[in-house]
């Protein structure tokens, strides 16, 4: 260990009960807006969709709260932090992507479905072979991003209360997954929605007064923050150029291509963002609130330049790899700093962001659950097993006992893949849900001949492609920051799949609906197009 993490760790000794407080705060906050929403929670619209009655306003707030995840507070800094201009390309990506969201996906998938993403799929297919591929796909493409904010809680915590012993580290996963199960539990999507819209709040506030301070430390001049932090970076100017992590070779640019493809057209596809359409009254409010959650994330994605580049220009690299190889750490670490090392106001200052980081982490966490348990309990439980005859109690049962069982999954490879780069975790669940699900929602909204045989291609075709190369890529195994640094079964080049996943999941829909017999339900695609443009019929 550095000896400047070692000063951190004993600033953060400190000052613990401040900062154990601070958490323990924020944690009996949001389990009491949980209760106070589970006591609100009557029936399925309420668990599923809270009831409907979040203005779009509320709903765009949320929304962001439950986008602005731990990759994007952790690891774009981090990333930027030890890669510069290379790293800043995850908040491009990331912020563009809701124009695919906007344009083709929003207002359509409000219009058309009632909870879940298999709603919208099984309108004018067969229902239970393609909710049983809907709830398959949203369970891997949430457990790939809950991956990423387990990573992230056992990151910050670690550094937070000094903890080094990879048995801590894996308590402290453990712990999230269990007060994940609490909040999806109890408090449903209304819970779940309140808990997002406070932690956006935290967060883009954290967010400005740490943009601030550092800004006002190189007197609001960007270029000298930018030229120190190259200096400092030991890159120089290369630091502020294309490249540096994905120009050195062949196999990187590519790689650099597939992430980008993964962010654009991941965001239309990821389930708990999909389902957050169905929590306003109409399709308008789930426009405006994508309008608002674009003006808040792209506010929010704008500081991550000071985020990260304040820690490259004020932390020596080493210190930032010391602490987190993955360079996770980098914002908690910069708030150090930036209030002092050896100071009570630095010490303050680390310990309200790791407060606000770890609430970001609850949060996102509480969603991806409710979006995977939500679809277990709706589409495969409800509709494939029950066969449609299941009680609203009943579902709502299946719900609970299914999240208890993705949180134990959750925790389990969580522990594995606490050393990884949570944003690049992130993109890998961006790049299966670009492969399995958008395809099918594509496909499905705008291709009147697309049929169940089309849509099961799709989606599992696109579904094994990505999950099967992410497992024989060097995110795996065969690199010293795999989950299985130790083996190597890697022979996928690529970190990210989606360069081949993606085009993958889209020409499997086109084949399995070509190669079909079956007669696509014409009539049905015409009630659909009506009800998804015009919203006549929408629950």
């Amino acid at each position: 260990m550095s000896p400047m993490i070692t000063l951190a760790a004993n600033e953060a000794s400190e000052h613990r009960p401040l900062i154990i407080s601070l958490f323990a705060a924020f944690v009996v906050a949001t389990l009491f807006i949980t209760i106070w929403a589970g006591k609100q929670t009557k029936d399925a619209s309420d668990f599923y969709a809270g009831g409907r009655s979040f203005s779009a306003f509320q709903n765009g707030l949320a929304v962001s709260g439950d986008y602005m995840s731990a990759a994007s507070f952790l690891g774009i800094a981090g990333a930027i932090a030890l890669f510069g201009y290379d790293g800043f390309l995850y908040s491009i990506g990331f912020l563009v992507a809701w124009l695919v969201a906007l344009l083709l996906v929003a207002e359509p998938l409000r219009n058309s479905g009632r909870y879940t993403m298999g709603d919208v799929l099984a309108y004018r297919m067969r229902q239970r072979p393609v909710r049983t591929a809907a709830g398959t796909s949203t369970i891997v493409v949430s457990i790939f991003y809950l991956l990423a904010q387990m990573a992230g809680a056992g990151v910050l915590v670690s550094l937070l209360l000094g903890i080094t012993s990879d048995a801590g580290k894996i308590a402290i996963v453990a712990l999230v997954g269990v007060l994940m199960i609490v909040y999806v539990s109890i408090g449903g999507m209304k819970g779940t929605t309140w808990v997002q819209m406070v932690k956006a709040v935290l967060l883009i506030g954290g967010t400005l007064l740490i943009t601030f301070l550092v800004l006002l430390k190189f007197n609001f001049n960007i270029s000298d923050l930018l030229g120190t932090a190259a200096e400092n970076s030991g890159k120089g100017a290369a630091f502020l150029e294309p490249g540096l992590q994905y120009g050195a070779t062949a196999t990187t640019k590519l790689d650099f291509i597939s992430l980008g493809i993964a962010l654009v057209l991941g965001t239309a596809g990821l389930p708990h963002i999909l389902i957050r359409f169905y929590t306003v009254p109409n399709a308008k409010a789930a426009r405006k609130s994508v309008n608002w959650a674009i003006g808040i994330i792209g506010g929010f994605y704008l500081m991550t330049i000071a985020l990260g580049f304040g820690a490259a220009a004020l932390i020596s690299q080493d210190e930032i790899i010391a602490s987190n190889p993955s360079g996770n750490t980098a914002a908690p670490l910069l708030a150090l700093h930036i209030g002092g090392v050896d100071s009570a106001w630095g010490a303050i200052l680390l310990a309200v962001i790791s407060a606000v980081a770890f609430a970001t982490i609850l949060a996102v966490v509480a969603g991806l659950t409710l979006a995977s348990s939500s679809s277990f309990a709706h589409d495969i439980y409800a509709n494939v097993i029950r066969r449609g005859k299941a009680t609203e109690k009943e579902e709502m049962r299946a719900a609970r006992l299914a999240t208890i069982g993705i949180g134990a999954v959750s925790i389990l490879l969580g522990a594995m893949a606490r050393d990884l780069n949570v944003a690049g975790l992130v993109a890998l669940a961006f790049a299966v849900a670009a492969s399995a699900n958008l395809p099918t929602i594509l496909y499905s909204l705008f291709w009147k001949r697309f049929t169940t045989q089309g849509a099961l291609w799709s989606i599992y075709g696109g579904l094994i492609v990505a999950v099967g190369l992410v497992l024989f890529s060097p995110v795996v195994s065969g690199d010293p920051k795999a989950m299985f640094p130790s083996v190597d079964f890697a022979w996928f080049p690529l970190k990210n799949p989606g360069l081949i996943s993606i085009p993958f999941g889209f020409l499997m829909g086109w084949l399995g609906t070509v190669l079909s017999k079956e007669e696509p339900d014409t009539g049905k695609y015409a009630e659909l197009e009506v009800r998804s443009l015009t919203g006549t019929g929408a629950h």
